[in-house]
């Protein structure tokens, strides 16, 4: 066999052998904003009418869940294949308080077709309203701990970091 035949089919193995949550994930982070939220910014008058959260159709995940106000990333998923069950988001967070990362984790189940989540890092989880992050990595992984997708901050990026 001619060795870029082989080289060829090598790589078509590799790809045939990739989880199927690789091969066919199509995923994508559409945005991403990070900013402080208010405790005050989540109260809609239909709470106080039946008392439950209305979150407007956004999957909410904080780090300290009974804590409204703290630092949020909104981000909009495009999800063209299957629902991705038992997925988690790990957000990985340089603070103004720590020049170590902190990791967050979020269990998410990530249905087909458009999704909007807000990940919240609140509480004594975040240190005050005027801080904001250095730098924050954020993925995506399925159930089984594999990556599906990841975006970072431009500090993120720099050569040296994690």
């Amino acid at each position: 066999m001619h060795p870029s035949l082989r080289s060829s089919a090598a790589w078509l193995l590799l790809a045939l052998s990739l989880p199927a949550s690789l091969q066919a994930a199509g995923l994508e982070i559409v945005r991403i904003v990070p900013a402080w939220h208010s405790a005050e910014s989540f109260h809609r008058v239909t709470e106080y009418f039946g008392g439950k959260e209305n979150t407007g159709g956004v999957t909410v995940l904080r780090s300290q869940s009974a804590e409204l106000a703290g630092y949020y990333w909104f981000l909009r998923l495009k999800n063209p294949a299957a629902p991705v069950a038992g997925a988690r988001f790990e957000l990985q967070v340089i603070t103004p308080a720590a020049p170590e990362p902190k990791t967050f984790t979020f269990a998410a189940d990530i249905p087909a077709g458009s999704s909007l989540f807000q990940l919240g890092l609140t509480g004594s989880d975040w240190p005050k309203a005027k801080a904001r992050p250095a730098a924050w990595h954020l993925r995506l992984l399925a159930a089984d701990g594999t990556t599906l997708l990841a975006r970072g901050s431009f500090l993120w990026e720099l050569p040296g970091k994690p």
